[in-house]
């Protein structure tokens, strides 16, 4: 046959044009992997991205390029605004309010411990970043997954893959990080402060919540609507207790489903030739300073308001102001009751920890409402 050749056939497979970066990349994959499935760090989320990012670092794969399969994971799902949004519409189904709604001033706590996003946004451009990556950067220091993809998707898409895993590694490892950094600022006698048991939460403040704080939220920082609206609508479903195959299908299916396609879409991002140059290692680290400084913001916050309240707020709490739900609040409750066996904070922590789901989606929409 004219034209065919050994080199020629050599040339079409992936053998030639195969290099030390995408070997590299198939060991960060096997990182994530490895932590996934041994260490059970987000493996619902770092066991698709894992694989992703070893499936795209494949040369001449038709994967990434447009029209190609994870490409359009990535132009449909993150591009055009639809997966981080459907995760808020799970996230909601999944939350409970009520202890934010029994104990408002929670939600101080909760926008305390945004201090790390700006810590991290000011950090990024003394380093160099430009204003719109500084904004994606510092968004992680709120430990909301979700929250950071959509705004890096909208400000810094080169910068996605670095900022999702920056993001994930930290929310997976709370239990790590958290723990120095509480006992740092607080006190044995702090620690132990118990708290009063929350008051009952009514049914009509529980489907009135979700019009409130649509209405505040979406009039302050229009920007975050798409992401607060589906939050409140999901919270909604799980509140009025009439759509119960609504509310399943957005606690369960749905959210696995967009959760695989979130996987896929950012794993496809991170390709040797891009991934490889020291900014990922700048936002991982910035990404630290972020998370430890806005745990520090909820303590120290806490710490602010007991010299005025009567009934003093266990600083423990302050912590679960990121938003890692409920991992953060689960910290708090385990701290605690290693000072004070009886001690039970998981509710009172779970204030703060979802206040800040909707602190982090505010911040992301405030930087949009600047930089857009």
């Amino acid at each position: 046959m004219a034209g065919f050749s050994i080199s020629t056939v050599l040339l079409k497979t992936g053998f030639l044009h195969l290099t030390i970066g995408h070997v590299i990349m198939w060991l960060i994959a096997a990182a994530f992997i490895y932590l996934a499935i041994k260490k059970d760090f987000e493996p619902l989320l770092l066991l698709p991205i894992g694989f992703s990012i070893f499936a795209v670092n494949f040369p001449l794969a038709p994967l990434v390029g447009e029209g190609h399969l994870f490409y359009l994971f990535y132009h449909y799902g993150l591009e055009k605004e639809v997966i981080p949004p459907l995760i808020f519409l799970g996230v909601g189904a999944l939350t409970d309010f009520g202890p934010m709604i029994a104990d408002p001033k929670t939600l101080l706590l909760g926008a305390a411990a945004q201090f790390g996003v700006f810590v991290a946004f000011f950090g990024a451009i003394l380093l160099g970043f430009n204003i719109n990556e500084a904004a994606s950067i510092g968004i992680i220091g709120g430990a909301d997954g979700p929250t950071c993809i959509y705004l890096t998707t909208k400000l810094a898409p080169h910068l996605l893959g670095a900022n999702a895993i920056a993001a994930y590694s930290y929310m997976a490892m709370v239990p790590l990080i958290q723990p120095p950094i509480i006992r740092l600022l607080t006190t044995a006698k702090e620690r132990k402060i118990r708290m009063r048991q929350l008051r009952p939460v009514s049914k009509i403040e529980r489907i009135l919540f979700p019009f409130v704080g649509t209405t505040f939220t979406v009039l302050i920082v229009p920007d975050a609507a798409p992401l607060l609206a589906m939050l409140f609508i999901g919270n909604l479903f799980r509140e009025s207790r009439v759509v119960e195959r609504l509310l399943k299908t957005s606690q369960n299916e749905l959210l696995n489903i967009v959760t695989i396609f979130l996987g896929l879409a950012v794993g496809s991002t991170m390709i040797a030739d891009k991934f490889l140059k020291p900014e990922p290692i700048f936002i991982f680290i910035l990404g630290l300073f972020a998370f430890a400084f806005s745990t520090a913001g909820g303590i120290l916050l806490a710490k602010f308001m007991n010299l005025f309240l009567k009934e003093k707020i266990n600083p423990l709490i302050g912590s679960a102001g990121v938003s890692a739900v409920p991992m953060a609040a689960r910290v708090s409750q385990k701290i605690g009751q290693q000072e004070d066996p009886k001690n039970f904070l998981l509710m009172h922590a779970m204030g703060p920890n979802v206040a800040g789901v909707i602190g982090t989606a505010t911040a992301a929409g405030m930087f949009l409402a600047m930089l857009r």
